[in-house]
């Protein structure tokens, strides 16, 4: 049985929140690579060693930063598979959603870089939140479609 699919007219929304990742990529992109020239980490090290870091504080910055941009990397393509089918069936929800992920995953880079481990926590509970309910919405989309509703 064929299955077509019509997106709805908010759907550019979800397209906009999708593109403003990749920015968002390359934002953690400068980050990584200004806190790598900081703290003289060379390449091809991913991250700064225990001594390198007992020796020079921007090391552990280095490393917060290499390791936001991981996590970031890590989480993007759930999110925006998520995102993507949340948005077929409810595009601006999942906009709104969307812009939060990428606020908290903003959020999350800045305080981990400026403030360690700890300064993270804010960004994750913000992304953590809007993923998890674009998930639950996704799920749910995706079994309403299976049910021809």
């Amino acid at each position: 049985m064929p299955f077509t699919l019509q997106l709805p007219d908010e759907y550019g929304y979800i397209l906009a929140v999708a593109s403003s990742t990749f920015l968002l990529n390359t934002y953690h992109f400068f980050l990584t690579g200004s806190s790598r020239r900081a703290s003289g980490v060379a390449y091809p090290a991913p991250y700064a060693t225990d001594e390198q870091v007992a020796k020079n504080p921007k090391a552990l910055t280095f490393n917060c930063a290499q390791r936001a941009h991981a996590n970031f990397i890590e989480n993007q393509p759930s999110f925006l598979g998520a995102l993507a089918i949340a948005g077929l069936r409810f595009p601006m929800t999942s906009a709104v959603l969307g812009a939060t992920w990428v606020f908290g995953r903003l959020a999350y880079a800045i305080g981990y870089t400026s403030s360690g481990p700890k300064g993270r926590l804010f960004g994750f509970a913000v992304s953590a939140l809007s993923d998890n309910s674009l998930r639950l919405m996704a799920m749910y989309a995706s079994v309403m479609y299976v049910m021809g509703q």
